[in-house]
């Protein structure tokens, strides 16, 4: 059976950490589930792993879809913030490159979407030839080595910052 593992996902203005979101994801790919119907499907999915806030059902339910939409590469409107793209085999080094993300997003008050990359073809596609990798809204940050936490903080800074302008 698979094991879930957590994955990060912008509700809201805030950014939730749901556990099995991928197997949900993936379940809902494999049964080709429509998108009219997925908001629910993944809500049924992951709400019994997950503790989701009295008056929240909706606003999970559009992220959800919105994940779904973008899985199938579908457009997804887009909600003027950052969007971040770490890229690894799931190694420590990888996921640690998560936490330091998280880490500089929470110290600069930054919110962003973050979608981890592990499968070797979709690394591949984004030209990422060593891992740990950073993107940020669409541009490689760092590749095969750790930033600093003062260069994460700085580059999220500065993508925010073009954002807003």
């Amino acid at each position: 059976m698979d094991t879930p593992t957590q994955r990060m996902l912008k509700i809201g203005k805030a950014t939730i950490g749901l556990i099995g979101l991928d197997i949900a994801l993936n379940k809902a790919l494999a049964e080709k589930i429509s998108v009219k119907n997925a908001s629910n499907y993944l809500y049924d999915a992951i709400r019994g792993e997950n503790y989701i806030p009295a008056g929240m059902k909706e606003e999970y339910k559009k992220a959800l879809e919105r994940e779904y939409k973008k899985l199938l590469g579908q457009e997804v409107e887009d909600d003027g913030d950052l969007i971040i793209r770490i890229f690894g085999t799931g190694c420590i080094s990888c996921n640690g490159l998560q936490d330091a993300v998280i880490d500089a997003m929470m110290q600069a008050d930054i919110a962003a979407d973050i979608d981890m990359i592990h499968e070797p073809d979709e690394i591949g596609r984004h030209g990422i030839t060593a891992t740990p990798a950073l993107m940020i809204n669409g541009k490689v940050k760092i590749a095969g080595i750790h930033p600093t936490p003062v260069q994460l903080k700085q580059w999220l800074l500065e993508a925010a910052e073009k954002q807003h302008d």
